[in-house]
């Protein structure tokens, strides 16, 4: 069976991919590595979604969950567990190699985010020893926090909003390295609204515990402070994995994202690219943009399967 396009990734980009490439009538399967909807659910699945056009605060697991459901309804199929190995080239069609299955497509759209990433780490003391038991790089449901002592570590729009949620049941404070934050003002008012204590220009010199945390030792300006702490959740970025594009024959820039032009064409004929994985001059990291890059990428890619007298 050769369909018309494949999509790889499943978070908001490809699942947005999907809702276009469907209303196209083109038969779409998406593919994802781990599970749908992409770091709306691994990482901040609680976290409040305040930029995205029609919901003045979503939750991110439910935009997910929407997007899913959108693009289900819509006939796409979506298929989780699936780690695309090489995009090869078929006769009159593409062939997505996983390790054990197959699929044939006459166009690709490469929607993987930043890929199989991972939470990048502190490197201190009690980082590993104490991981999942009261470090995480996730902040954990609301429920167990109640009357905890929660550190949370960092200083953009994710770890300011988790310090909020985590605010409204829990002591919480947060660290970051710096003397001002890289979040969006309007997160940074609400923190100024919240009762979250603040330590900047801190850094963290050990995560203290033996079973399980029991406090941080933090280094502000050359004094040691040691706070207790139940919980700390460390958010201060992640870590790309994006080793399998090196393997799909596309053109890369030197960080390995993936170049394409304004209509989100790769270097290769008939694969096209959208989301956190591409790069272009004057890139934008949103859910909205990557979103309006799919539609795009979508767009071009039924042009190049379907030549419509009009392209």
């Amino acid at each position: 069976m050769i369909r018309d396009i494949i999509i790889i990734g499943a978070g908001p980009a490809g699942l947005t991919a999907g809702i276009y490439t469907r209303s196209r009538k083109m038969s779409t399967l998406i593919l994802d590595a781990a599970s749908a909807g992409g770091q709306l659910i691994s990482l901040y699945p609680d976290k409040g979604i305040h930029n995205y056009p029609g919901f003045a605060e979503i939750q991110a697991k439910k935009l997910s969950e929407r997007l899913m459901a959108h693009a289900e309804s819509m006939g796409c199929e979506i298929l989780e567990s699936f780690r695309a190995m090489r995009i090869e080239q078929g006769e009159e069609c593409f062939i997505v190699r996983g390790e054990k299955e197959e699929f044939r497509s006459r166009s690709v759209i490469v929607a993987i985010g930043m890929g199989l990433f991972k939470p990048r780490k502190l490197g201190v003391p009690g980082e590993e020893c104490l991981h999942r038991r009261g470090v995480d790089y996730v902040l954990p449901e609301k429920d167990s926090l109640v009357d905890k002592h929660v550190v949370m570590i960092g200083g953009g729009n994710s770890a300011l909003e988790m310090a909020i949620i985590a605010d409204s049941v829990a002591d919480t404070t947060l660290v970051h390295r710096r003397d001002c934050f890289r979040a969006d003002e309007s997160v940074v008012e609400a923190l100024d609204r919240s009762g979250v204590r603040r330590f900047l220009e801190t850094n963290i010199v050990s995560i203290n515990g033996d079973e399980k945390v029991e406090s941080v030792t933090l280094d502000c300006g050359g004094e040691l402070v040691e706070l207790p702490a139940d919980y700390v959740i460390i958010n201060i970025g992640t870590t790309p994995d994006l080793e399998d594009l090196k393997e799909w024959g596309l053109e890369l820039d030197a960080d390995g994202l993936l170049c394409v032009d304004s209509d989100m064409k790769t270097s290769r004929p008939g694969v096209f690219g959208c989301g956190d994985v591409v790069i272009y001059p004057g890139k934008y990291r949103q859910i909205v943009t990557a979103c309006g890059e799919a539609a795009t990428a979508a767009n071009s890619a039924y042009k190049f399967v379907k030549k419509p007298y009009w392209a």
